[in-house]
């Protein structure tokens, strides 16, 4: 097993939003395997369907640090001593000041943009991991189907193997983003 791509660059699924191409083929699949006389026509998606049919397989804080620090108020009086008093702490004066009250926010919120970063890769992840679970078990349903409908019309097998086509070429994608060796 490989290693779970990282940069977004590098992905083929770069949000959830993203998979929502996904979610739309393995709900198609479903309709497919819950309706024996569902073809392309009744599809909710027949121009992707079509397109993969056509395509094939291989186609494919510092508010109140300043307020606190000075005379107390927000007078001009106080906005300076304020940043004077802040600047001193590194030696400087009023403009060290402003950098000094500057730095906590700039720091949390770099923090904050880290921490939903991480929590939005996370959720990424783990739709990826389950849509991979589901697309593989609609895969080997519609296989199945396609055994079993031998002697279904050409529209149905079309339809069947237009779907399959589609979910192969998710379950890749999901594969190389997730890590998984084919």
């Amino acid at each position: 097993m490989g290693e779970y791509v990282k940069k977004k660059k590098e992905m083929n699924f770069q949000s959830v939003e993203a998979l929502q191409q996904v979610v739309n083929v393995v709900n198609e699949a479903s309709a497919a395997l819950n309706d024996k006389k569902r073809t392309i026509r009744e599809s909710a998606i027949p121009e992707v369907l079509a397109g993969a049919l056509g395509a094939g397989i291989g186609g494919v804080g510092s508010f109140a640090a300043l307020y606190g620090l000075g005379t107390v108020g927000l007078s001009a009086a106080g906005i300076t001593s304020g940043l004077a008093a802040a600047g001193s702490i590194v030696g400087g004066g009023m403009v060290a000041g402003v950098f000094v009250l500057a730095l906590p926010v700039a720091a949390l919120a770099a923090g904050g943009v880290g921490v939903a970063a991480k929590l939005k890769n996370k959720q990424l992840r783990q739709e990826k991991e389950r849509l991979y679970k589901e697309a593989l078990q609609k895969h080997e349903a519609i296989i199945k189907a396609m055994k079993e409908e031998a002697d279904a019309t050409k529209e149905r097998m079309d339809y069947l193997q237009s779907i399959n086509i589609l979910l192969q070429q998710a379950i890749k994608d999901l594969q190389k983003d997730l890590g998984i060796a084919a």
